[in-house]
This record gives structure tokens, C-alpha cells and sequence, in this order.
């Protein structure tokens, strides 16, 4: 997504020397869990916009948004270009782009890093590449890769339209046309899905958002694409399937309304699984004023061992493309376990204010 992209690049510039109040961790959680309950009808766009969010929380390495800070652990380093091609993420990344956009080819890349271990060049969690037009004008492409399975995680194209006709002033229809062919070259079966287009709440600049869900299915059960379309930019994310079992919305409330990154960490098998208890089951536990740690210890289970189910899962999310299982080193996972520890610590003691 443009914006976040924008923010992204700056933070990576300014996080060795950026210190960021605990507040504004949770402004932002509250921020958008304010935006998301004006849009409570449209449950699902909720759930991707909360996942993205957690998503940043755990990978975007500064204070604001890690606790401890993932900068710690996990390192951006620039690469240049020719490190790229010779890259076997890199590679792959770019040989898939070409494929699907043949004019990127005479593109330059003007811009490159990865996320990982700094000690260890071959432990990448994330590839970003930035592509422009030869000149440094015009037609710009952003991709950002999985570093381990090489799956293009978002891309956004800057500037492939007139300056003078910008993207965001065309009629609806021919909106979603330009996305529609974004999708289709990039991914194909496009006519397999049918997409929902809303303009956003945004006063400063126009935004569109465009669901795109498997034709059949329920919300993004079977997948799909998201797409952000703003000034003359559109950003495009494919979405994993959601997990088979049956989440549970509302489990408790934060500030007087429901905690949906409480949400995102809760649903989730394993942790069913270690309680020995249905998600509904859960949520009627918490109804009655107990934390996730109290209902844990009253089936002998420790607090730690909570933290680990949940973090492991989230970490897992992380470095995997959601359609793809693959091996990750102990020592990646580990970091990024204990990067998101401290979350998990804050949902799990939580105790809700008013029964959902």
C-alpha cells in the first residue's frame, strides 16, 4: 500500500536513531480499531486490515510499533542491483515481474534491501526492490518479496498513467479495469473472482479499496487479492486462504470497543488445541471476567506456554506465503517469537471491560 510503503522506507532511514513514546503503539491500535468499527458490517476487509497491521507490528523494525525493538534482531540491508540478479530470491522475484510486465525489462533498479540477519546474508525474511523508468521520471515499480519462498507479497505501480490524467480521476469501471489487468498478468484466472470496490474514509486524499474473493466462497476463505488505489498509484497484495477452523469474533473489549488484534492472536488451532477448548468455549470463559492465562491455569497450563503457541504461529505467518510450507532455521523463528512475545503478553492478561 502506497502510503504504508512510504512510511515503511522512512522508518527503515530514521530507526537507529528514532525513539518513539509507548503511547503511540497503542494510539495507532485505537486509531484503527475506531476506523474498523464504523466498517463492522464489512467483517472481512476488517480482518485483512487488522492482519496488516499485526503484520507491520511485527516486522517493521522501530520503536514505534516493537517492543522489544525488531531492529535488535532483524537487520535492512541494501542491496545493489547486480547482488539482486545474482540473488536466488532475487532472481525469481525479478524473472516473475518480467513475465507478467515485459516493459519492466528496460527498467533500472534504483533501489534494493533485504530483512534478515545481518550476520547471515542467506537468512532473509523479506526482498524489497524498487524499479524506474531509465531517466529516474516517469513509470515506477515496488515489489516486496518473501525472503525464504521468494512469493511476491505486495506490489505497487507508481505512474502508468498520464500526470495529467491521473489513475484516482478515471470513472470506477475503468478503476477497476487497470487493477483487473494488474491481477491478471501478475496471477492470472482473474475471472475466477468477484471483487467489492468502496472509497475510503480519507479526507486528504481520494482512496479506493478493492476486495477481490474467490467466486463462492465466504469473505477470503478461498483467497484472493486486495488493491489500494490512490493519486496515480495502485497497491496490490495477494491474500492467503483464511484458516479452516471457525473463528470467533469479539473475544473482549479494549477502551470500550472490541479488540480485533485480540482477534487476530486468539483464533488460533493450536492454542484451541493446548486448552482443549472450541473458540466458543473460549469466548464465553473470558465473558465471565477471566484472562487468557486464568483460563489456561485452571487446566494447568502455564503462561509461557501460551506465549509460545501464539507467537510461534504468528512468527510462522510471517515468514511463510500462506500457501507454501517451508523450513525455517530455528534460530529466525526464535527471533521472531521473541519479537512479538510482549503482544501476545498484553492479550493474553487482558481481562474484558463489557461482554461481547
Amino acid at each position: 500500500m502506497t502510503i504504508e510503503h512510504k512510511i515503511r522506507e522512512h522508518l527503515h532511514e530514521e530507526a537507529e536513531t528514532m525513539e518513539c513514546p509507548p503511547a503511540i503503539s497503542k494510539r495507532i491500535e485505537q486509531s484503527y480499531s475506531h476506523y474498523l468499527q464504523r466498517k463492522r458490517s464489512e467483517i472481512t476487509m476488517k480482518k485483512r486490515l487488522i492482519g496488516g497491521l499485526v503484520a507491520a507490528a511485527i516486522l517493521i523494525p522501530t520503536a514505534a510499533f516493537a517492543a522489544p525493538v525488531v531492529i535488535d534482531m532483524l537487520t535492512r540491508a541494501p542491496m545493489t542491483s547486480e547482488q539482486v540478479k545474482l540473488d536466488e530470491v532475487g532472481k525469481a522475484a525479478l524473472e516473475k515481474l518480467y513475465s507478467a510486465i515485459p516493459e519492466a525489462k528496460s527498467f533500472e533498479i534504483i533501489d534494493a534491501s533485504y530483512l534478515g540477519d545481518s550476520s547471515d546474508s542467506t537468512k532473509k525474511v523479506q526482498l524489497s526492490i524498487v524499479l524506474q523508468e531509465k531517466g529516474g521520471t516517469g513509470k515506477k515499480l515496488t515489489l516486496h518479496t518473501n525472503g525464504i519462498t521468494g512469493e511476491i507479497q505486495d506490489l505497487t505501480q507508481e505512474n502508468w498513467e498520464p500526470k495529467e490524467k491521473a489513475l484516482i480521476t478515471l470513472p470506477d469501471q475503468e478503476i477497476q479495469a487497470k487493477v483487473d489487468q494488474l491481477i491478471d498478468k501478475l496471477y492470472g484466472n482473474i475471472k475466477d473472482y468477484e471483487v467489492a470496490m468502496e472509497q475510503m474514509d480519507n479526507p486528504n486524499q481520494k482512496t479506493f479499496i478493492l476486495n477481490y474473493t474467490k467466486k463462492g466462497s465466504e469473505g477470503f476463505e478461498g483467497g484472493g487479492y486486495q488493491a489500494f488505489v490512490q493519486g496515480n498509484t495502485i497497491s496490490l497484495s495477494p491474500v492467503a486462504p483464511a484458516p479452516s477452523n471457525k473463528e470467533v469474533e469479539g473475544y473482549f473489549s479494549r477502551d470500550g470497543k472490541p479488540d480485533y488484534t485480540a482477534d487476530n492472536f486468539l483464533n488460533d488451532e493450536k492454542l484451541f488445541s493446548l486448552l482443549k477448548m472450541s473458540p466458543t468455549e473460549l469466548k464465553e470463559e473470558i465473558a465471565k471476567g477471566k484472562s487468557v492465562v486464568e483460563v489456561a491455569a485452571s487446566k494447568n497450563i502455564s503462561k509461557q506456554q501460551v506465549i509460545d503457541v501464539i507467537a510461534k504461529t504468528q512468527a510462522e505467518r510471517q515468514l511463510q506465503d500462506g500457501k507454501n510450507k517451508v523450513t525455517i532455521s530455528d534460530d529466525l523463528l526464535k527471533q521472531m517469537m521473541k519479537a512479538v512475545e510482549p503482544k501476545v503478553l498484553r492479550v493474553i492478561e487482558h481481562k474484558t471491560e463489557t461482554e461481547w
